[in-house]
């Protein structure tokens, strides 16, 4: 694992350039970067995991390797004739799509209206096939309609396999090592770990990797707004409709347990836009509305986190697959009203010489 500084300087020795066997194995092994430009570590230190460079483009590969390879090896999926079954928002079909197409496993991707034309060209480019289901009718949400039509689908498929990503210990399991790798960077690990939650995989992989190695990193879980995984919306969340996916759900995820973050905090959609453009316009990183988010609550933390602690950030995927949507001024203003122009006005954070404003503080 290599740390990077600002300035591009190596604080950690870089892995031996080995070629690697297959595609699958470079999944991990993430890189972790600077964001000294957003947050000054004159306050805090904050580094960001960027899995957008998992060769699936986003932190789902870890759990698509994690659950299919766990199933072949147990029997349950067979390459040259089983088909997995799965739903998802897009990235997790991303990625359950290159392990299968590899695999040589058939897939079937249930997903929503939000999934984007590009994401379900991506995964018919590997061979799977795309459903697209509406809203569930009793609950107004798309999660209950998508795993209704994963029901239907595995009575009518012969060897079909759902991984239920939202049940899945190996989905949890693939990120202790996303935390190992952290902590090969930060020995002892940071203070503070901030992440997305939605199936809680991560959050669950990585707090029993925390437990297991007796570290003193609290983890900061972020949830979106009208999202049930810590309980029951606020009233006035109810009306909340999410736009952006990746994180919170309309279910609880069976792989939460209870005491697994330290904290909660919620964002909205609009929270994820300033968040992820921020984080363009002052770090260069072109992230997506997850790591929007995240960066939203590492903002709004800014007034409770102990000066010098150490903060990791994980940004679960890029922005290229968000072109159209968070990185769109078209779709932004038409969504959220005056947003426009106050991202518009995102002052750049260093001088001439690099040095950082003084005034950064003050914007936090």
């Amino acid at each position: 694992m290599t740390l990077f500084a600002p300035g591009g300087v190596a604080l950690a020795a870089p892995p031996a350039h080995q070629p690697k066997a297959d595609i699958v194995q470079t999944i991990g092994g993430t890189p972790l970067v600077a964001l000294d430009r957003l947050f000054p570590p004159a306050d805090f230190q904050v580094y960001g995991k960027c899995e957008r460079f998992n060769p699936g483009g986003s932190i789902k590969d870890r759990a698509a390797k994690s659950m299919v390879e766990h199933a072949i090896w147990t029997g349950r999926l067979v390459p040259g004739v089983s088909t997995v079954v799965e739903s998802s928002s897009g990235n997790l079909a991303i990625a359950l799509a290159q392990v299968c197409n590899f695999h040589r496993l058939g897939l079937v991707c249930v997903v929503d209206p939000r999934t984007t034309a590009q994401n379900a060209s991506i995964m018919r480019a590997y061979g799977a096939r795309v459903e697209v289901v509406d809203r569930d009718p009793a609950t107004g949400e798309y999660l209950p309609a998508r795993i209704n039509r994963v029901q239907e689908l595995l009575k009518s498929i012969p060897d079909a396999y759902w991984p239920n990503q939202y049940a899945n210990e190996y989905n949890a399991r693939a990120h202790h090592s996303t935390m190992s790798e952290i902590c090969e960077a930060l020995p002892g690990g940071p203070d503070y770990l901030f992440l997305a939650a939605g199936t809680c995989g991560t959050l669950r992989g990585c707090a029993e990797y925390i437990r297991d190695q007796d570290l003193r990193t609290r983890i900061v879980a972020v949830d979106a707004v009208g999202s049930v995984i810590f309980g029951p919306p606020e009233p006035w969340e109810r009306s909340h409709r999410r736009s952006i996916p990746g994180h919170g759900a309309a279910v609880v995820p069976q792989l939460l347990l209870p005491g697994l973050a330290d904290r909660v905090v919620k964002v909205t959609d609009a929270d994820c836009v300033r968040g992820c453009r921020r984080l363009l316009a002052r770090e260069s990183v072109l992230a997506g509305g997850s790591s929007g988010a995240v960066v939203a609550a590492l903002q709004g933390a800014a007034t409770w986190i102990e000066p010098g602690a150490t903060c990791v950030a994980v940004l679960p995927d890029g922005g290229d697959r968000y072109l159209d949507t968070v990185y769109d001024d078209d779709w932004v203003d038409a969504h959220f009203d005056g947003l426009l122009a106050e991202i518009r006005h995102i002052p750049h954070p260093v001088t001439h010489d690099g040095t950082t404003h003084d005034d950064e503080r003050s914007e936090r």
